[in-house]
């Protein structure tokens, strides 16, 4: 595992005076405070979407994908920016639209005159952070190029299974409201990002902060990111998802993750339920929550923080309730509400 490295400059909280003394729990504050460093970050950049931001860094922290919800203008593909500046990785962009071809994602084979020889090109989903940017405007069949190294972290180019380098984790956004060119992305799909974020429009004070602080700008519309700090290179990224992976889980923690999850198989007003996989990812996200928040254990609440997250993809509403007017977020939270939650 790769240590933290210390950085004088890195802007952490204060160590209390009586720190802890087991080495482990010494490295879990470290790791603790460099993920609110890079929050506290993030937030310079990107203003009035506190909660996008930390479901962000859950994902990052927990090594899943995710899938930014939101109508144009709200800074989805800024707020990645933002990450990938304050990341020292590689970072890629690929603006999905319809004549997208999957090896324009993936890379190909071409011919070398020199060397009368194939050569293989990488496609620039080799890389660290992967921006897809408006993946709902490419047909299904370039969606598809992505499913192998979401889930496997390699590529099969012409019978060859490429590793991509760690960490990898796929950032993609799309528009909920414009139908006109886009297409709606398959469930395996769907089910391969860990989390789906929803980014509303910000408070009132928040968006006059905003609005100063662009109107400064000497680049338009644009919020600069060019300020930020790099924090993360990618082996403080794999240290900080392995520390979340060592934090204590009590059983019942992980019994309540399990029955969320398959409560939605059978939940009123739910046609299609969760899978294997929404469990993994309640309790992979619960970890890096955790971490986020400073804890040496997970807690039902860090579950449930991300719960909304984790399941709004991976059901579907009933037909009767669609009409009705009631959306995927308000049963989920019935559910949560009902479901008990362990007492530690």
């Amino acid at each position: 595992m790769s240590e933290i490295p210390e950085n004088d400059n890195l802007p952490v909280q204060e160590t209390p005076a009586a720190a802890p003394s087991n080495p482990q729990a010494q490295q879990r504050q470290r790791a603790s405070q460099l993920a609110q460093a890079l929050r506290a970050e993030l937030r310079k950049a990107v203003i009035g979407q506190s909660a996008v931001i930390d479901d962000v860094l859950t994902a990052l922290i927990a090594g899943g994908h995710v899938l930014v919800e939101g109508v144009p203008g709200l800074g989805k593909t800024l707020l990645v920016r933002a990450l990938a500046r304050c990341f020292g990785g590689e970072f890629a962009r690929i603006q999905f639209t319809p004549d997208l071809m999957p090896s324009d994602v993936t890379g190909h084979a071409v011919y070398d005159m020199q060397s009368e020889q194939f050569k293989l090109r990488k496609g620039p989903v080799f890389t660290n952070l992967l921006l897809a940017d408006e993946i709902n405007r490419a047909p299904a069949k370039t969606q598809a190029a992505l499913l192998e190294v979401m889930q496997e972290r390699q590529v099969t180019l012409e019978g060859r299974a490429l590793p991509v380098q760690l960490p990898f984790m796929v950032l993609a956004t799309m528009n909920p409201i414009e139908q006109e060119g886009t297409y709606p992305l398959p469930e395996a799909e769907l089910d391969r990002f860990m989390l789906k974020l929803r980014m509303d429009y910000p408070q009132q004070d928040e968006e006059l902060n905003m609005v100063r602080q662009v109107t400064r700008s000497a680049k338009a519309d644009m919020l600069e990111v060019s300020p930020l700090r790099t924090l993360l290179q990618a082996r403080d990224v794999l240290a900080l998802q392995k520390i979340a992976s060592d934090l204590p889980l009590d059983d019942q923690v992980l019994d309540y993750a399990v029955r969320l999850a398959r409560a939605t198989r059978s939940w009123p007003g739910l046609a299609m339920g969760a899978g294997p996989r929404a469990s993994i990812a309640l309790v992979r996200g619960a970890r890096a929550r955790a971490l986020l928040r400073g804890g040496d254990f997970v807690l039902p609440d860090d579950i449930k923080s991300c719960a909304l997250a984790v399941l709004r993809h991976r059901v579907r509403l009933a037909p009767e309730l669609d009409i009705e007017g009631l959306s995927v977020d308000q049963v989920l939270q019935q559910l949560l509400d009902q479901v008990p939650a362990p007492r530690l």
